[in-house]
């Protein structure tokens, strides 16, 4: 005991220290649970969506009659699981609300989780409680309800009544690929600030083992031998990391409860994940995760082992080794073929940057010494050197944090374009009308063509889904394509954005000249604009070149477009549907003609205005996740460094009052400090650059397509550069203030230049 307390005198003197120290553990735990367990609830909710929802179908009334509360009581009182799901449209400025009961959704789930997730209120637009949703509708003018019964389970388990009838849901497109790239890039946001944490805590770590050696010392020459100096230096940890991790991971899963909801909604809407597939989750993963991440970093010099000695001998080549690891992993960055080496390559790059980075600055600043004849410039570009080496790890933790951030944000800044893009493509008719089961498609496009308002405007086109096959050819084995026949070609086509494509690739299209490639398939198959494919239709073999090369973002299958005219007369489609874009005034006559020409009461009318503005906004908030965590991250490094820097200088306070000595005045020697900590922050900025857009390529040029098999477009988007610069001008300009006031307390020179940490000249 008497030893212990004798290690912990040095908290008592310096209480601020084991508080940042308790601060960082807390902080940096809470942060990383946070992102691990969005991550992992998004992951399971994914998982069990498939298992629980086979088909998104709805319920419809034979005699075209809208479904109403009784019909709900009825369906669920003969057994069948269904969710009312009422849609309000209000004024454009407002936008629309979604009100769902979470209580008739609890037979969506597994049996064993029937209410788990629902013993909270829903809140927050656009998804409400059911009632809410009804008030609101009945509280604004101008405000239409429509209401939808959703079914669970697969077709005809059990059979509906006779009076019913199955029919497809749609809240959008298929977006299950674009979520597991999202959440892909969640899993590598993670992995960074798991990495960032621990050089934090380890530099917060060993600036108070430095502050220490003295009484360590001092214990030695007492009779204290140093294996029971470093068992006690472990339990101290062992017992701060329990005292601090725990707190850290309930902060964070609540932390990830308040970011939730909106994140849920996100997955809702665009991913098909249900509201209902709430999971939960175990404390002992993120428990034990940072308590070994904190063991880990904390008590590496304590630990004994054989490999220690290989690690001195290679950091005594210098930077060499350093070097070939940086390029190592740039080279095979580019070579790699497989997810897990571009994983290798991107962490030997980081591990490479963050070790030059400090030495980089370091020599700069004694070479810039070395080329100058002024005295305080030469004793400027020193101190710099010092500062990159004695604050290294808070340095590289902050070039970590700012290239992650400046990743992420280009590449969510991507996202939300590429997302946009990809809804105007898919989504860039107003409406879509489903052919009835049995109806003649090709004489409601004859009515089109040649009565309708539309006719001759350009504003509407067919559309037949289907399969087709990709013989064995050229050594590439067979296999089944989704098929979209298109025609006429509309002027909606026209504002598809192709990858690659000929001169007037829509004009050969509409004269059937040739098809049209997803990226996928020309990925798999290694197609190129030109090249010659041989599709099987119906039993009939067809060779035609490929015009264009266009993106699909979030489906993993290859994909053929062809003209409708094209299509063999023996063809059976999955699915046909009409895609049109009406003025206000015509979209009642263009209905009511297509009611008469296919004989039917109802149609299946999915306005695509409202579903995309519903994505877009749900879509928002997913991506302010990511902000949120980008950002938090970054200010963890910042307070990490401000700290570091606050105990760093305190060391070097009568190092500073030098300056006084030698004739300048308090303001002069305030802008010196001014100089010294904007210059060190400002350096790593630059550094961070660099490895920030070399980050933002590889999660888009290598992750993304050896994960999913489509890429993203490139962008750096340099006036975000600016906000980093300011940011970094900030916790320089912080530093200095932290410095300055240092200089206004007293402080004892210490008795050797090395005598403490910081001593350094």
């Amino acid at each position: 005991m008497k030893l212990f307390a004798a290690l912990l005198s040095h908290y008592r003197r310096h209480p601020l220290q084991l508080l940042a120290l308790a601060a960082m553990m807390v902080v940096a735990s809470a942060l990383w649970t946070g992102v691990s367990h969005l991550t992992s609830q998004a992951r399971a909710s994914l998982g069990q969506s498939e298992r629980a929802v086979a088909e998104r179908a709805q319920v419809e009334r034979v005699d075209g009659m809208p479904v109403t509360v009784a019909d709900f009581v009825a369906l669920r009182r003969a057994g069948h699981c269904v969710m009312p799901w009422l849609e309000v449209e209000r004024p454009a400025s407002t936008g629309r609300v979604v009100g769902i009961d979470p209580l008739a959704a609890a037979c969506f789930g597994q049996p064993a989780e029937s209410y788990r997730g629902w013993d909270q209120p829903l809140n927050g637009e656009p998804f409400l409680d059911i009632r809410e949703a009804k008030n609101l509708a009945a509280a604004e003018d101008g405000a239409r309800a429509t209401l939808s019964l959703l079914l669970s389970g697969p077709p005809g388990q059990p059979a509906l009544p006779e009076a019913y009838r199955r029919a497809p849901f749609s809240l959008g497109p298929d977006t299950g690929e674009l979520g597991e790239s999202f959440l892909l890039n969640l899993d590598a946001l993670g992995v960074l600030v798991l990495l960032i944490t621990a050089l934090l805590l380890r530099s917060v770590h060993q600036l108070g083992l430095a502050q220490r050696r003295d009484s360590f010392a001092l214990l030695h020459r007492f009779g204290v031998p140093e294996p029971a100096v470093r068992r006690a230096l472990v339990i101290e940890i062992v017992l701060l990391a329990a005292v601090c991790v725990v707190p850290g991971v309930a902060l964070g899963r609540l932390l990830a409860g308040g970011l939730g909801s909106g994140f849920g909604q996100a997955l809702e809407s665009l991913f098909d994940v249900p509201l209902f597939a709430g999971q939960g989750s175990s404390w002992l993963t993120p428990v034990l995760t940072m308590m070994a991440v904190v063991l880990a970093v904390c008590l590496a010099d304590q630990l004994h082992f054989s490999g220690r000695q290989v690690i001195r001998r290679l950091a005594g080549q210098g930077y060499r080794v350093t070097l070939l690891t940086l390029v190592a992993g740039l080279a095979l960055a580019f070579v790699s073929s497989s997810l897990a080496l571009t994983f290798v390559a991107i962490a030997l790059v980081f591990a490479g940057a963050g070790v030059l980075a400090p030495g980089l600055i370091s020599e700069l600043a004694r070479r810039c010494g070395r080329a100058s004849a002024a005295p305080l410039t030469r004793w400027q570009c020193a101190e710099i050197g010092v500062l990159a080496r004695r604050l290294a790890l808070p340095l590289v933790a902050l070039q970590f944090a700012l290239a992650m951030v400046l990743a992420v944000q280009a590449l969510v800044t991507v996202f939300e374009a590429t997302f946009d893009d990809w809804l105007s493509q898919r989504l860039a008719a107003d409406y879509f009308i489903e052919v009835p089961a049995g109806a003649d498609s090709l004489a409601a496009a004859d009515w089109l063509e040649t009565q309708s308002p539309l006719a001759g405007s350009g504003r509407w086109h067919r559309v037949v889904r289907g399969r087709a096959i990709l013989p064995a050819v050229d050594g590439w084995p067979g296999q089944t394509v989704d098929l979209f026949a298109l025609g006429p070609v509309s002027n909606m086509l026209g504002t598809w954005r192709l990858q690659a494509a000929i001169d007037a690739p829509w004009e050969a299209f509409s004269r059937g000249q040739g098809i049209m490639v997803n990226e996928q398939l020309a990925r798999r198959r290694q197609l190129s604009v030109g090249d010659s494919l041989t599709l099987a239709l119906a039993g009939e073999r067809w060779t035609a070149p490929v015009l264009a090369v266009y993106p699909d973002y979030g489906r993993p299958a290859g994909e053929v477009l062809i003209h409708a005219a094209q299509l063999p007369a023996g063809f059976r489609p999955d699915g046909e549907s009409f895609a049109i874009s009406p003025d206000t005034a015509d979209l009642d006559a263009v209905t009511s003609g297509l009611k008469r020409v296919w004989q039917t009461e109802t149609l299946s009318l999915r306005d695509n205005g409202r579903i995309r503005a519903l994505a877009d906004s749900v879509f928002e908030q997913t991506f302010l996740l990511t902000r949120s965590m980008t950002v938090l991250t970054l200010i963890l490094a910042a307070m990490a460094l401000l700290i570091m820097g606050w105990v760093f200088f305190t060391t070097r306070v009568w190092y500073y009052r030098l300056l006084a000595v030698w004739g300048m005045g308090p303001r002069e020697v305030a802008g010196q400090l001014v100089r010294l900590s904007v210059t060190l922050t400002m350096s790593i900025a630059v550094l961070a650059l660099p490895l920030g857009i070399w980050l933002t390529w590889a999660l888009v040029h290598r992750v993304n397509p050896q994960a999913f098999g489509w890429s993203l477009p490139m962008a750096v988007y340099p006036e975000f550069w600016f906000e980093l610069a300011g940011l970094s001008l900030i916790i320089g300009l912080s530093i200095a203030a932290l410095m300055r006031r240092q200089l206004r307390q007293p402080a004892a020179m210490p008795v050797s230049a090395s005598g403490l940490s910081g001593g350094e000249r």
